[in-house]
Parts: C-alpha cells; sequence; structure tokens
C-alpha cells in the first residue's frame, strides 16, 4: 500500500480507507486533466516568487504536459494505494514532484478542479442547448401554421399551433441559458491561493494564476473561497436543473401527442420498443427515460444542499460525497439534450389534428370574439355561444387571425433567437479555452 501524503508513522486501517475513500478514485478522473492545468499554473507562479528554481518549473512543466497527453490518450489511472488525483500526479512527476504543493493545499486543489471541470462542462451544455434551442425553432418555424388544440386542465381549451408548441420550447430554453449563465460566473472565478481556507504565508501571486487559468476574477476572500466548494456546486445544479424541467415537460407532452389517443405526433420506430405480449405497441421509451433522468438531475440541488446546509466555514469531508451525483449530472444531461434534439428533428407531425369535430368547441372563444367585435357585449356574446354549444347549435369557423405578439399567427422566433444570441455572447468561453491552450503550450 502506497503511504498518503499526508500519512507519517500511522499504519491506515484498510477498511477505515475503504470507508474514508469511497469512490474517489472514480470520482477523480473527471478532474484529472484539469488537475493538470492547475498544476501548471501554479508551478509557473511558484517560479516567479522564488519558489521553484527555472529548472526545476521547467522539468515540472514538462512532466505535466506528458501526463495531460496520457490523460488525453486514455492511457492515464490513479493506481491501486494511492489516494487521490493530486497523490498520483505528484508521484508520477519524481523527486521534483515534492516541491509542487508549496503553498496548496488539497483543499483549494480540489476547489480550483472542480472550477475548472465546471467551466469545461458548462460549455458543452451551452452548445447543446443551443443546438437543440435551433432545432426547436427551426419546427416552430416550419409547422407554424398547422393548428393543434391547447388544453388546460388536461381539457381541449383553445386553438394553438405546433409552431406556438416547438417555440415555447425553445424559448423557455433561453431562460434556462440565462440560468447557465448566471452559473458559469459563478465558476468562473479562481479559488487557487486560498490553501486549506487561511490564505498562505509563501508570497503567492494569485493575480497570476487568475489570469493564466483565464478566470474573470479570484474568490478573494480566502475564507469564503473554501466556504464557495458545495455553494458553486449547487447553484450549477440548479441551472443544469432548470434545463432538466424543461426537457421532462417537452418528454411528457411528446409521450403524450403521440398516443393513439392524441395522434399529433409519431416518433420513429427507433426511439420505441415493443411489449412482450402485446404485439402492436411501440412504447415511447427514449421519451420516458428522458423524463426519469431529468426529474432525478432535479433532484441533486436538493441533495447537494441537504449535504452542505448546516456545515460552518472551513472544511469538511462531508464535501467529499457531492462529487458523486454532481459530476456525473454533466455526462447525463448531456445525453439527454443530444437525445430530444434527435427526436425533435425526426418527429413527424399530423397536419389534420382538427379535422377531427371533437375538437370544434376550441374555436368558441373566436367566435365570441367576433361577436365582440361587431358589436356585442363580451358578457352576452359569451352566453350566446355556451347557449349554442349546449343546444348542438355551435359551428366552428376554423379560420383564426391572431397578430399579436408571440401569438399563432405571430410567433416573434427571430427576437427569441436574438435574446439567445444575446446571452450567448456574455459567456466568453474563447478567454478560458485560449488560457488553457497557452498553459499546455508553455516552454
Amino acid at each position: 500500500m502506497a503511504n498518503k501524503l499526508w500519512q507519517k508513522n500511522i499504519t491506515v486501517d484498510s477498511e477505515i480507507e475503504r470507508y474514508t475513500i469511497g469512490k474517489d478514485a472514480e470520482m477523480d478522473m473527471y478532474l484529472a486533466q484539469f488537475d493538470v492545468i492547475g498544476s501548471i499554473a501554479h508551478a509557473t507562479m511558484l517560479e516567479t516568487i522564488g519558489l521553484l528554481s527555472t529548472a526545476d518549473r521547467d522539468t515540472l512543466l514538462k512532466g505535466l504536459r506528458e501526463i495531460y497527453k496520457k490523460i488525453q490518450k486514455g492511457e492515464f489511472e490513479i493506481e491501486p494505494g494511492v489516494e487521490d488525483i493530486h497523490s498520483e500526479v505528484e508521484l508520477m512527476l519524481g523527486e521534483v514532484g515534492k516541491k509542487l504543493h508549496s503553498g496548496r493545499s488539497r483543499n483549494d486543489q480540489v476547489l480550483l478542479d472542480l472550477k475548472l471541470f465546471t467551466r469545461a462542462k458548462l460549455q458543452e451544455v451551452v452548445e447543446a442547448v443551443r443546438s437543440l434551442f435551433d432545432t426547436l425553432q427551426a419546427q416552430s418555424e416550419k409547422y407554424k401554421n398547422v393548428l393543434i388544440p391547447g388544453y388546460t386542465h388536461l381539457q381541449v381549451a383553445m386553438p394553438s399551433s405546433f409552431g406556438l408548441w416547438f417555440g415555447a420550447y425553445a424559448e423557455s430554453l433561453l431562460d434556462d441559458m440565462q440560468m447557465l449563465l448566471a452559473a458559469y460566473k459563478v465558476a468562473n472565478r479562481n479559488p487557487l491561493g486560498s490553501a486549506a481556507g487561511y490564505g498562505s504565508s509563501f508570497p503567492l501571486n494569485r493575480t497570476l494564476t487568475t489570469e493564466l487559468l483565464g478566470f474573470e476574477s479570484m474568490c478573494y476572500n480566502v475564507v469564503y473561497a473554501q466556504m464557495g466548494r458545495g455553494k458553486t456546486e449547487r447553484i450549477v445544479a440548479q441551472a443544469v436543473a432548470s434545463v432538466a424541467g424543461t426537457l421532462s415537460k417537452l418528454a411528457f407532452d411528446s409521450c403524450m401527442f403521440t398516443s393513439q389517443n392524441f395522434g399529433f405526433m409519431k416518433l420513429d420506430a427507433k426511439y420505441t420498443t415493443g411489449s412482450s405480449i402485446m404485439p402492436h405497441k411501440k412504447n415511447p421509451d427514449v421519451f420516458e427515460l428522458t423524463r426519469a433522468k431529468c426529474n432525478k438531475i432535479q433532484s441533486i440541488p436538493n441533495e447537494i444542499m441537504m449535504i452542505t446546509n448546516n456545515l460552518p466555514s472551513g472544511y469538511f469531508r462531508d464535501l467529499q460525497i457531492i462529487k458523486e451525483s454532481y459530476m456525473p449530472m454533466f455526462d447525463e444531461i448531456l445525453d439527454c439534450l443530444n437525445m430530444v434534439k434527435r427526436m425533435m428533428a425526426e418527429i413527424t407531425v399530423n397536419e389534420n389534428v382538427l379535422g377531427d369535430s371533437k375538437y370544434d368547441c376550441i374555436f368558441s372563444v373566436e367566435e365570441v370574439n367576433r361577436l365582440a367585435t361587431e358589436g356585442m357585449p363580451f358578457r352576452d356574446a359569451y352566453k350566446k355561444v355556451g347557449l349554442d354549444i349546449e343546444a348542438g347549435k355551435f359551428k366552428a369557423n376554423k379560420e383564426i387571425h391572431h397578430t399579436h405578439e408571440g401569438s399563432i399567427g405571430n410567433l416573434c422566433n427571430d427576437k427569441i433567437s436574438a435574446l439567445m444570441d444575446g446571452v450567448l455572447n456574455q459567456f466568453n468561453f474563447d478567454k478560458a479555452n485560449n488560457a488553457e491552450k497557452g498553459l499546455l503550450s508553455l516552454a
């Protein structure tokens, strides 16, 4: 069993070690490349303040870049008996690796890794959300003149359209993107240099590491930097959960609308599964699993809150457990986003839903409004149309003229897209991406 970085003359009980390490080695693989990037910035800074010689810095940078390449090729692993990613990287660097930890604690090291990981994953989520948004907007425009019934209380209510339905979920993603932007701003601050949460007597240059890593700013107060662990994950999880909420509702609608009782849309057979006993079945399993996965994601902010809400300031091992739901969350939401995009792009729309007379009553409000426009008081028109419906005398006029902003005849998709572009332009991913590329190419 390899020694721990913190181990002195105490033998570690193997069962206690298993319990305390838990899934850390598995979770740390998510952080591997970011641990290396953070260490490159830290080593670069240490040389500028005289804690590393230029020769030692160059040796460390060369070794760290080689480790990064191994990670990218899938050739990196945390060896049995090595406690975590930080220990593995230091051990791989050999004797000079012992100098790398000056002015740094594993507390601010993992904080930094999580910030860099989160920043990169949020970029992937943002790009996937935008891609689904574009698909929904395109479908909204394509089917903007195809009417369907709208519902309140799951009872047929008023005319709607596929243009409105697809476009509604696109605009929902716009608000979700605002949440992702706020989360990105919280994550995009540098905690490195806060050490164990109380700073260091070394003359660290935190401004330099902030610039090298492409952060917008640092977490200035070293106590708050440590307090931000758990809080950042909760805020980011809330933003991801907002996206999941949109997808879950869309999945529910789609399951309902593709059922035979509705028949509004039809899924390609490859997105369905059959029954072991009923030969006619084509079950919307992909949408159902999407709904379940997204509902699970929506529980993660609450899980993080329950782990952290009664902790005082300072570091506690409780925070380790957050990784187990937080980091896999990104893979899950990306999988859902990509699958929903595929289904939305390939779904077949029924262009004659309202040919069924059972939907004629949705045009009752249109008739009330027509009579009111001709001068009849609204309440009298409402009563007249209601009595005609009850007497079976109502004749639906299916010609509708909705012109106000956001209605069937004026979807405002161009304005919604412009708002989305405005939000996207605020992320400034290039700054972070270029900074990390620069670190990996340092001589």
